[in-house]
């Protein structure tokens, strides 16, 4: 068979185009790890934390903490080299080093961004998984502590709770969460409504910046430090550590579960939840889920509404406040449990609270599945009628895994300005909402049709929540608000993204951005572009 001239002249390009693929990124491999040993002050300890595709545990290292599945499929984009930093001055070599060879880079604290966006890149990267770097330090006579960006939430309350029984932090109630990415896009958790996020209660922090200088509180400016407490610190740098004030809690708390399906009412349960939850004193916490399960009538579903409480007092009297504002939910005594405070973060993380605190220092999740995820802000009560179309969605097939979580606001998170740090979703959001779907089937196919699913219910909600803009919180990373270009993205394109997760602190961190970083070094989709680029 005679092969067509044009047909060769295709083959002919498209190998050279591989060829030429392959020198250029066997030139950049080569090249950058030269550079790293020139620059590195110990190359033989650091050439011990570098993973290249051809390691043997490179995968198990991409994938240990990569929590969505969604983002460990063999076509996913993946890191020239992955490094596993044990200090900073590790850190500082591989910055300069990506800098002169035009490699981006992604920082991992715990895995869990939505999104992927700290392990997964379309260009080609470097990830810097600060895996290592978990030292907790805990002052309960200073009430601080000093925390290095790779630790997970779940270490953090466990080292707490090894000093005092009186001190906790306000931060997530995921264990396995890492404190890098948690705190620098805000971080909330139950104690939100009496201290507020775990960006408000940062007082210092250690920094690589884009010249690969370390900076703290003071060297870097009070501009910078506003800036990765709530407007995520990909943007600016990287963050190795950070200084907490501890916050006081009693030796006893309270905490409840009680659950109530349509058939008990819970459509106006949660209807009232809506009036009663962001109104509560700032010591009681109380949150809200929905999703399907199977009725007690065979072969039919209902709706589930979950109520989860955390009280900072004694059962007593909790049952008194809930008997004054909130009767309808019927808690019982025997539905309260009281206990130390970490017993309340084992509750919310997802174990039973009697078991050992130690468990949350362990950095495997205790669940991994395909997800996708988007948030809401309620300013409003929605009515029962809209909350009956909600009901619509999770009857349907794809919402077999699906949840909606409701957390409550006011308290401590109204006195706070929406200008303090970036993070501006204070006074006047009653509540945020977080819509998850999860599924366990692999395939391009089942990712399509479930995020078809939870698309279709986030456009229901539009009249329901938040307008100009329609808000979200940036640590549910959602790259359907929009993403950057392939090259670099203006202030108006990022101002899409930017508006919703920052308001009118968005250009704020705009301008420091063009100050600390003007050629946009450190970037992602959906990261703060500096006014250079237009």
């Amino acid at each position: 068979m005679v092969i067509p001239r044009t047909v060769l002249s295709i083959l002919l390009i498209i190998l050279v185009t591989i060829s030429s693929s392959i020198h250029a990124y066997s030139k950049g491999h080569d090249d950058f790890l030269r550079c790293l040993s020139f620059n590195s002050k110990n190359y033989s300890e650091t050439s011990l934390i570098i993973y290249t595709p051809g390691n043997s545990s490179y995968l198990s290292v991409l994938n240990s903490t990569s929590i969505n599945l969604r983002f460990t499929a063999s076509s996913t984009p993946r890191p020239i080299f992955i490094v596993t930093p044990v200090k900073e001055s590790q850190i500082q070599a591989v910055v300069q080093c990506a800098r002169e060879n035009g490699l981006q880079i992604r920082t991992r604290s715990g895995g869990h961004d939505y999104e992927g966006l700290s392990y997964t890149s379309q260009v080609p990267f470097i990830v810097i998984d600060l895996v290592n770097m978990e030292e907790i330090k805990v002052d309960a006579d200073e009430k601080t502590a000093w925390v290095q960006a790779g630790a997970t939430i779940g270490q953090l309350y466990y080292e707490i709770s090894q000093r005092s029984r009186t001190l906790a932090f306000p931060s997530g109630t995921c264990p396995t969460v890492g404190v890098g990415g948690h705190f620098s896009g805000g971080g909330y958790g139950s104690l939100l409504r009496k201290y507020g996020l775990a960006a408000d209660n940062i007082v210092d922090a250690r920094l690589v910046d884009v010249e690969g200088r370390i900076h703290d509180r003071k060297s870097m400016g009070e501009e910078l430090f506003w800036a990765i407490r709530g407007g995520g610190g990909a943007s600016f740098g990287v963050i190795t550590a950070w200084k907490l004030k501890l916050v006081s809690v009693p030796e006893i708390v309270t905490i409840f579960s009680v659950n109530r399906t349509l058939e008990e009412n819970a459509t106006e349960l949660i209807n009232k939840w809506q009036y009663v939850a962001p109104n509560l004193a700032k010591d009681l916490y109380l949150s809200a889920s929905l999703n399907r399960i199977n009725s007690s009538k065979k072969g039919e579903k209902t709706i589930l509404a979950t109520f989860n409480s955390l009280f900072l007092g004694r059962r007593d009297e909790l049952q008194q406040l809930l008997q004054e504002r909130f009767p309808e939910l019927g808690v019982k005594g025997e539905d309260c449990n009281e206990m130390s405070w970490v017993q309340s973060a084992l509750f919310f993380g997802g174990y039973d609270f009697r078991v050992s605190p130690q468990v949350l220092a362990s950095k495997i999740p205790l669940t991994r599945l395909y997800f996708k995820a988007k948030s809401d802000y309620i300013k409003e009560p929605i009515s029962e009628s809209g909350f009956e179309g909600i009901w619509k969605f999770l009857y349907e097939k794809e919402a077999d895994r699906a949840l909606l979580i409701l957390v409550p606001y006011g308290g401590r998170m109204n006195e706070i300005s929406e200008s303090a740090i970036p993070f501006p979703h204070r006074a006047g959001n009653l509540y945020k909402i977080q819509h998850l779907v999860y599924w366990d089937e692999p395939g391009r196919d089942a990712s399509t049709r479930y995020i078809s699913w939870i698309r279709r219910l986030y456009r229901y909600m539009g009249p329901y929540v938040s307008m100009f803009p329609r808000s979200a919180y940036v640590n549910y990373r959602d790259l359907d608000l929009g993403i950057k270009n392939e090259g670099n993205t203006s202030y108006a394109q990022a101002s899409v993204w930017g508006l919703k997760y920052f308001n009118g602190n968005f250009e704020r961190l705009v301008r420091i951005k063009s100050v600390v970083d003007p050629s946009n070094f450190f970037r992602n989709e959906q990261s703060i572009p500096p006014f250079s680029i237009l």
